[in-house]
């Protein structure tokens, strides 16, 4: 089945992407995460793991990326923010293109963390979005620190850059 719609579903850190991905697939779309295919492609044997390993040796642990060790990293250093991009995103790019290419649905979503066109031409933008003092609210329910999770909004493109998108 061609899907007649396909769009990326994407948003700052806590604007609620999880939640409007959970509403679409109660409609029926299928619905894919990109923050899901990055964790895959860092597990162990995974194709961004070895990369990562070597250039960030300290973020390795019994044989595992440290998430929150590489995380710590990243959000403090554009400069390696960029490296673990062009180290991770092919990787994701192509998870995502053979979950895509087996999709079954009219209507297909992939939640996005970053405003990067993965996938092609064709592809639209659905975006989320929240109040600053909304998205720090709920990162620091989820258990970062509000030092944390401020380090993180401001890594990641304005809330301007995303409605850009939209």
């Amino acid at each position: 089945m061609t899907p007649e719609i396909r769009a990326y579903l994407g948003g700052g850190i806590g604007s609620g992407k999880s939640t409007a991905a959970a509403v679409f697939a109660s409609w029926g779309a299928e619905v894919f995460s990109a923050d899901r295919a990055g964790h895959a492609v860092l597990a162990p044997g995974g194709p961004a793991a070895e990369a990562v390993a070597r250039c960030w040796p300290g973020v390795m642990v019994a044989g595992r990326v440290d998430r929150d060790a590489l995380a710590r990293i990243v959000f403090s250093d554009a400069a390696a923010r960029r490296r673990l991009e062009e180290i991770t995103h092919p990787a994701i790019r192509e998870a995502l293109a053979a979950q895509v290419a087996g999709a079954g649905s009219e209507v297909i979503l992939v939640e996005m963390p970053l405003p990067v066109d993965l996938l092609g031409p064709g592809w639209r933008w659905v975006v989320v979005d929240a109040p600053d003092e909304v998205r720090l609210t709920r990162l620091v329910a989820r258990g970062l620190t509000a030092p944390e999770a401020s380090a993180r909004m401001a890594a990641q493109p304005s809330r301007a850059d995303w409605l850009a998108r939209a």
